[in-house]
């Protein structure tokens, strides 16, 4: 397997990001396992009419306490979100979320996933599964003229599977051949996005030679990842 190339430059690594791009942004909130670095690199660009994907709107939040603030992705840059927390959630108190807005309005169009079905998808794409039943959303609106069927006295929906073009992950630590090692919460939607997208880039705090990780704590394998950005600690490049 070839080294995987590092860049310096967050912006360097998403050259190819174009209009009409389908992006996968890892994390769970968006304080917790969000590839801070990446993000507000793709705010940078150009690109437009994007499809992003993940627990909930294209934000990020930096700093703590009364010294945080959020990035929120230009909504007008954005033709779709799929999410399981479409609303302002932690960013609520601090500033008005404009993707509630933008669904209200029909200027975004909205996807709204189970957390549990959103993860499944996901990983789905990351397997070569095209679709799969669960019973989550049986009845529900989001699930409207979705396929049911019926197993062993009981509904199920049909879900398909999720396969962004880009998949922008936050990670502790690689190597050289892409294996990534997740730090406590950043182990959430990072790993099944990494497997699910066409193109993978990863934030790395530390990169280290082939063979110096155990194999015991690779969570994503290098097959999966394609560029790596090594950044600080503190978030930055």
């Amino acid at each position: 397997m070839a080294l995987r190339p590092v860049y310096e430059n967050p912006l360097d690594a998403l050259y190819d990001v174009g209009d009409g791009a389908s992006i996968a942004l890892g994390g769970f909130t968006a304080a917790l396992g969000a590839p801070k670095v990446l993000f507000q690199a793709l705010m940078q660009t150009a690109a437009k009419d994007l499809t992003f994907m993940g627990n909930g709107t294209p934000q990020v939040m930096l700093g703590e306490g009364e010294q945080r603030r959020f990035l929120i992705f230009d909504a007008a840059r954005v033709r779709k979100v799929i999410c399981s927390f479409p609303g302002g959630g932690a960013a609520r108190a601090t500033v008005a979320n404009p993707y509630e807005q933008a669904f209200t309005d029909g200027s975004v169009e909205l996807e709204l996933v189970p957390q549990g079905t959103l993860a499944e998808r996901l990983r789905a794409g990351g397997a070569g599964v095209p679709a799969f039943y669960t019973p989550t959303g049986v009845g529900a609106p989001f699930c409207e003229g979705k396929e049911v069927r019926e197993f062993d006295g009981r509904l199920y929906v049909l879900e398909r599977w999720l396969r962004p073009d880009f998949a922008l992950v936050k990670a502790l630590r690689a190597d050289r051949l892409g294996n990534l090692v997740y730090r406590n919460t950043a182990r959430n939607f990072n790993p099944p996005m990494a497997a699910a997208a066409a193109v993978t880039i990863a934030e790395v705090e530390e990169i280290v030679e082939p063979g110096q990780l155990s194999p015991d704590e690779i969570t994503t394998p290098g097959i999966y990842v394609h560029r790596l950005v090594l950044v600080r600690s503190d978030g930055n490049a």
